[in-house]
């Protein structure tokens, strides 16, 4: 590599932002791949997309900073990238960055030691984040990275020296990961969270050195909100408009009767007066007639200056602090002690969670993971003085502990269901007449009551969980292991089902995904029926995608 500097030992605060926005592209150049390496053959391999829509998050938000110092570059960083917090690697990212930023947002410039003190903050608050943290994952990664950073910095070095130093030790700890996790062994793969870390580090080198990313993409990114499925507060106000308004007074009137001497000229005027005042400015019309609209705190200004056009007619001002005060007050009074949020993927489940008194569901779960802003934003509009977060999936738990952060005025708490079977089960424990930690007793407990699998596809040829499997083929999962493999999704469902019923099996629900038909969801529950008259065979559309079923045993 030939180095554009050779003698240079410390960042700026501009070239730090530089180096974050050409690592968060190398990162969304290599999303795809990094997908690819999901150790688990199912189609939610979706750890470079988290990672890259976390990392975009925070470049957005830097790029919205109110300067280029290092202070609001670092708080633009670590706030950026906690709103973006998708899936488990996205939050272990965030945390990351978040130290880092920490760490730096004091001082002018980053030196080696200085950065490798940063790494090393951001990993222990990362391995903070993470109950039980596994080795041979993006921790590991990172975490035996800042270790070596911090070897390395402690020597006269420059910044390039040191970054092609940290990115070398990467990859090799990297390449150990197999070693570390008997799956990623198994399916011949390295991890793909810290193969995500690798690439930003060599997109943050390759920023500093001036150098461009071949076909790096715009990282003008889409907020990805998810859609709010239903809501339960209708007739009362929406707590996310409520905030406090900058300009109190509606202002309307009409000029007309416009005098001889106003021009075209002086409209324009007036319109540029307006918005010096307020926002929300319209002025249209012609010297026969103009339309004004405005908020502001000075109405009487406004109308003083039209004056000058021509006489004024319909004059309307509304006092909107008063109707936002109102609206408050209204808002303060059906407030409600406790409320739930449900996070699914399937129209079926949504209308299921809506059934049993979830107040907000959102959209998520495979390839589909909310970011800890989304949850935050649904948990903000449900007007309860604390909320119950069931996240549904294994993937979003941490983005649900992480949005904690991002609420106020409300407590939060996760009961941590791994599935949506736990999750229905959880639902069905809650009694809004009761307290919250009787509840979250109650609802916790649930969990264990349940047991649950699943139908689905592989999307690669590997070998797992003792089976040698083709891609396309269908697999049958009990709980997180592979244990069923055929050619139909009702024949695994079939043979994955009787292993599941034992003597205390009452009950098995079949919720069937959007690729499956009621016809045969109804045919495989009459089959088992007759094998198991014992128990009961329910069939329910769960409308989820890329699993033809979800099973519940109970």
């Amino acid at each position: 590599m030939a180095p554009r500097i050779q003698a240079d030992k410390t960042i700026s605060a501009p070239m730090f932002k530089k180096m974050l926005t050409s690592g968060a592209k190398m990162l969304e150049v290599n999303k795809a791949q990094v997908d690819a390496l999901n150790v688990f053959p199912v189609p939610d391999g979706d750890t470079g997309t988290n990672m890259s829509l976390t990392l975009n998050s925070a470049i957005k938000e830097i790029n919205l900073a109110s300067s280029n110092s290092m202070e609001a570059i670092a708080n633009a960083l670590s706030k950026g990238a906690l709103r973006g917090a998708r899936g488990n690697s996205g939050v272990i990212l965030s945390q990351i960055m978040k130290g880092i930023a920490t760490t730096v947002a004091s001082s002018e410039e980053i030196d080696p030691k200085l950065f490798a003190k940063a790494l090393k903050t951001g990993v222990e608050i990362a391995y903070g984040a993470v109950v039980k943290p596994k080795e041979g994952t993006i921790l590991t990664v990172a975490r035996v990275t800042a270790e070596y950073a911090q070897t390395i910095a402690k020597k006269a070095i420059n910044i390039i020296t040191f970054f092609e130093n940290m990115i070398a030790k990467s990859e090799e700890v990297l390449a150990q990961t197999p070693d570390m996790l008997d799956v990623l062994k198994k399916a011949g793969v390295v991890d793909s969270g810290g193969t995500g870390f690798v690439c930003i580090l060599k997109g943050m080198l390759k920023g500093y050195l001036g150098e461009e990313i071949e076909g790096a993409e715009s990282l003008e990114v889409s907020p990805a909100q998810m859609p709010i499925v239903d809501d339960h507060n209708f007739g009362t106000p929406d707590i996310m408009s409520l905030d406090d308004i900058e300009f109190g007074y509606c202002t309307e009137f009409f000029v007309i009767n416009i005098f001889k001497k106003t021009t075209l000229a002086d409209i324009d005027r007036l319109r540029e007066y307006l918005n010096s005042i307020g926002d929300s400015v319209i002025v249209i019309g012609d010297l026969e007639l103009i339309k004004v609209h405005v908020h502001t705190n000075k109405p009487g200004r406004a109308l003083t200056y039209a004056l000058n056009l021509g006489e004024l007619g319909k004059v309307k001002i509304e006092n909107m602090l008063e109707q936002n005060r109102e609206l408050k007050a209204q808002y303060e009074a059906s407030k409600k002690p406790l409320g739930v949020l449900s996070i699914c993927a399937g129209d079926g489940f949504s209308a299921i969670f809506k059934d049993l008194l979830a107040d907000q569901v959102i959209e998520g779960g495979q390839t589909m993971n909310p970011s800890a802003d989304d949850i935050a934003q649904a948990i903000n509009r449900i007007n309860a003085e604390s909320v119950i977060v069931l996240p549904n999936n294994k993937n979003i738990i941490l983005a649900a502990e992480q949005s904690r952060a991002l609420v106020s005025k409300r407590n939060v708490y996760v009961v941590p269901s791994k599935d949506i079977p736990q999750g229905l089960a959880a639902i069905l424990a809650y009694n809004s007449q009761v307290k919250v930690d009787v509840n979250l007793k109650s609802m916790n407990e649930a969990l264990s009551t349940v047991r649950s699998a699943s139908v689905t596809y592989a999307v690669r040829s590997t070998s797992i969980d003792g089976m040698s499997l083709k891609q396309g083929d269908i697999i049958g999962l009990d709980g997180d292991k592979i244990v069923k493999k055929g050619k139909k999704p009702e024949d695994v469902a079939y043979n994955l089902i009787k292993g599941l019923i034992d003597s205390d099996t009452e009950l098995i629900t079949l919720y069937y995904g959007q690729d499956t038909t009621e016809e045969k969801a109804s045919a495989l529950a009459e089959k088992l029926e007759e094998e198991f008259p014992d128990v009961e065979f329910i069939t329910q559309y769960g409308g989820q995608p890329l699993y033809y079923y979800v099973i519940s045993a109970e």
